[in-house]
């Protein structure tokens, strides 16, 4: 008697320096994953490598298992609804129908999201979103992002743009520009990048600063937070970082009335940064946030690919309705 095959999904996690592919049983398992390299690349030869990535990944199937969707997740403006990948900067802006070629490549209905929405419905189907409906999701790493989600459904906008919160008022007055216009965003002040760019603003400030500024890469997050407490510059950066983030969380409260705060990203992977953030949230902005303020449990390392699989449930339930 021949046996029945179970479900799977595929998931693709695209991002600067690599592609994560994965196959993931219903109850949310990975079966395998692959990694391929990537780079600077413009979007079309992008879609190319996720397609050429996938049916290579497809023409090895899992034992007892028959894929039935895909799912990506990917850096820039996404339009989760039509499919389509709008931009990943303003420079790189080729509307490309990136779920039709998907489908088109695999045989299989495809779901693509912004990565940092693809985290937030990982959240939400094997996350803080098993217990509850009204969260909201911050990523915190090279930039700050957020996924709204209310009454179980995310919140997605007119333009498919919601969430993009690293662009509100970080509450303090350094005069830093940013590229929307105004000044002293969230991002440039508690974002990895953000951290990069204060602490060689700053630097003059604090001559006997030990803070190691590289001239070829990015100033080390991890090293600002292990100098807190001894090195002036240090703890000023940080310092910032934490009230920034704390009047964007205490934004996000007011404007979604969420019962759940959930982070993620590097920055805020080992907790340092969200207990220094603590200290700024006010009680009565906070109190009806009841199911607390976490870090994600979901594997870091995993999540965006964990996200492009939950997107792949996604495809597969609108596939059968």
């Amino acid at each position: 008697m021949q046996s029945v095959l179970r479900p799977s999904y595929i998931g693709m996690d695209f991002g600067g320096t690599k592609l994560l592919l994965g196959e993931m049983d219903p109850e949310g398992k990975f079966l395998r994953t692959r990694r391929v390299p990537t780079g600077p690349m413009d979007q079309e030869s992008a879609c190319r490598l996720m397609e050429n990535a996938l049916q290579a990944f497809l023409a090895e199937p899992t034992p007892g298992f028959s894929p039935c969707a895909v799912g990506i997740g990917l850096a820039g403006h996404v339009d989760g609804e039509t499919g389509k990948w709008l931009d990943t900067d303003r420079d790189r802006n080729q509307v490309i129908p990136l779920a039709r070629r998907i489908q088109a490549c695999s045989g299989l209905p495809c779901r693509v999201d912004n990565d940092v929405k693809s985290a937030a419905r990982a959240e939400l189907r094997f996350g803080y979103g098993r217990t509850t409906e009204h969260f909201v999701y911050i990523n915190v790493g090279t930039g700050i992002a957020a996924g709204v989600i209310t009454g179980g459904r995310m919140v997605r906008g007119s333009h498919a743009n919601a969430g993009e919160v690293g662009h509100t008022s970080s509450g303090l007055c350094l005069g830093i520009p940013c590229i929307c216009g105004r000044t002293d965003c969230v991002e440039l002040i508690a974002s990895g990048s953000g951290l990069d760019r204060c602490a060689r603003l700053l630097k003059d400030r604090y001559p006997d600063s030990a803070l190691r500024i590289p001239q070829d890469s990015a100033v080390s997050a991890a090293d600002i937070f292990a100098l807190y407490g001894t090195d002036s510059l240090c703890t000023a950066l940080t310092d910032n970082a934490a009230r920034a983030l704390a009047n964007l969380i205490m934004n996000m409260v007011r404007f979604s009335d969420p019962d759940t705060i959930v982070l993620g990203g590097g920055i805020v992977a080992d907790g340092f940064l969200l207990k220094q953030t603590q200290q700024y949230l006010s009680p009565h902005t906070m109190r009806y946030v009841t199911g607390g303020m976490h870090l994600t449990e979901l594997d870091a390392r995993l999540i965006g690919l964990t996200g492009a699989c939950a997107n792949a449930m996604e495809a597969a339930v609108d596939n059968r309705t």
